[in-house]
């Protein structure tokens, strides 16, 4: 007996860090933006303000440490705050932990201001973060971002060879884990890098009754490609290119 059929996706539009390439991410004018561009999603990043004590230091919405040392930038608590306005009341969260150690105080937050049902994924490099959210709150959906890296190293004149292959092996090896794991309920979503995304990817997270969100997508015609694919969702920099689709002409990490 055949697998039955999988209903067509609709497609979720996601803004990175709000609208990174119209305002500076992880701002309110970035979310203002994204929310302008009729987002479905909104992504934003939470790291603890000193790395060294997850637990106890304030939590921002920063996407890493360079970023941060470069001035002011919203604490969770305000960034919730005016993402808790009326007018994002359609929108959904896709959180996204670039640490371990403090997923409980996110939780906290979220809850406090009645906005857990609002997030469509709780996203992680870091197993161990998403086993201690899982424990924590089962019902809430947890994605896996992969891979775990500071930059594509494909564009690096040295290092593109060795990327590339590294890039086929992870390729390869992927779909088997992935679709043994959703399975498993470890996570609910896979959230990959664009380089990461074939029919072999989707077919697997799919089969395994999970979700796949593809980042970070900066051009209209990948978009309309990993669309094609049917992808759950396409994380953007710039939100515009999914009804305009010549706004922009890249696809970036």
């Amino acid at each position: 007996m055949g697998t039955a059929a999988r209903p067509p996706v609709q497609l979720k539009r996601i803004g990175h860090k709000g609208a990174d390439t119209v305002a500076p991410g992880n701002t309110r004018a970035s979310f203002d933006a994204a929310l302008a561009a009729k987002v479905d999603v909104i992504e934003f990043d939470v790291l603890p303000r000193d790395e060294h004590n997850p637990d106890r230091s304030e939590l921002v919405l920063c996407h890493d440490y360079e970023h941060l040392a470069k001035g002011p930038v919203l604490t969770l608590d305000e960034g919730l705050e005016h993402l808790a306005l009326d007018t994002f009341s359609a929108v959904q969260l896709d959180v996204d932990l670039k640490l371990t150690g403090y997923e409980l105080r996110v939780i906290d937050a979220l809850r406090a201001r009645r906005m857990l049902d609002r997030v469509l994924v709780l996203s992680s490099h870091y197993r161990e973060s998403l086993d201690a959210i899982r424990a924590a709150e089962p019902d809430l959906r947890l994605g896996w971002s992969v891979p775990n890296v500071k930059r594509d190293y494909t564009r690096s004149k040295l290092l593109a060879l060795p990327a590339f292959l590294v890039l086929q092996v992870v390729r390869l090896i992927l779909p088997r884990r992935v679709r043994r794991e959703i399975a498993a309920r470890r996570y609910d979503a896979l959230m990959a890098h664009w380089r990461l995304v074939d029919k072999r990817l989707v077919r697997a997270v799919h089969e395994a009754g999970g979700e796949l969100y593809v980042w970070t997508v900066d051009d209209g015609p990948s978009i309309r490609r990993f669309e094609s694919l049917g992808v759950d969702g396409i994380i953007s920099n710039d939100p515009r290119l999914f009804t305009s689709p010549s706004v922009g002409v890249r696809t970036d990490t």
